[in-house]
């Protein structure tokens, strides 16, 4: 008597991806500054946000934070709104946007990290306290603990916001030009710290401005310009072809442009 055949597995769904978009659109005014944006990022992946001034960069990522309202299209991380999954979330503002006037100390600012997973109206614990030391001392920033925010200079600043992204303990992380006014030292310090969250299994995603380093910083790139122009491997990404595409023929960038292909060997027409 013949066997029957196997059962075949019980199908199952496929893993949604930490930050899926579709169709995203974002206006000011009624005037658009993001328009049908879709995108997938896998996970445990580096991915850069590059393009011109005014290109919806920091828009992107303030809809997928839900600071900034939507027109159109949606929004999910890991497969759901960010109302259900915001303690996966984490952010780094701009400095710009930061009011550093506040009367705070460094231990306070890395301690809202926690709220997420305590609540708002909880004390930090003992276990909470000493997360938030072990995350300042992985940025440099243990001895300036007790120190008010405002009396540090720029690239400490910057440290202590990411100390603070540190401490929410995410899968996936926004970050809105972690580089911008620091110096090389902590430059450098943040490259590390996102490559070991990157080998962590974490997603980040990060607005950057600096096309030279780019390729060297991303494992992939998102290209943006009001729509998204590419998105992909870095090597497949970072041509000079998409990038005048996405400056539109800015004279002073895309010499910039010119200068870092050709510098990691790309060709230049």
């Amino acid at each position: 008597m013949t066997a029957p055949p196997p059962t075949p597995p019980t199908a199952t769904p496929e893993t949604p991806p930490p930050l899926e978009i579709h169709d995203l659109t974002v206006a000011y005014h009624r005037r658009p500054v993001l328009w049908g944006v879709d995108l997938a990022v896998p996970a445990g992946k580096l991915v850069g946000i590059i393009g011109p001034n005014g290109a919806g960069k920091s828009t992107l990522i303030k809809a997928c934070m839900g600071v900034t309202p939507i027109a159109g299209g949606w929004v999910r991380i890991f497969g759901a709104p960010l109302s259900r999954a915001h303690r996966r979330v984490g952010y780094v503002p701009q400095r710009e946007s930061v009011d550093w006037d506040f009367p705070v100390s460094v231990m306070d600012v890395v301690l809202m990290g926690r709220y997420g997973k305590i609540g708002l109206f909880r004390r930090p614990s003992r276990a909470d306290r000493d997360i938030a030391r072990a995350c300042l001392d992985k940025v440099g920033m243990l001895p300036y603990a007790n120190r008010q925010i405002a009396n540090l200079s720029g690239g400490q600043q910057q440290r202590v916001f990411l100390a603070r992204a540190l401490a929410q303990e995410s899968d996936l992380y926004f970050m809105d030009e972690p580089f911008a006014g620091v110096d090389a030292a902590t430059e450098a310090a943040i490259v590390t710290l996102l490559h070991e969250l990157r080998d962590r299994g974490c997603t980040i995603l990060v607005v950057h401005h600096d096309l030279p380093t780019a390729r060297n910083y991303f494992d992939m790139l998102l290209l943006l310009n009001l729509r998204r122009v590419a998105f992909g491997p870095t090597d497949e990404v970072f041509t000079y072809e998409l990038l005048q595409k996405t400056y539109g023929g800015r004279l002073t960038i895309l010499s910039e442009v010119a200068d870092a292909v050709r510098q990691h060997g790309g060709s230049i027409p």
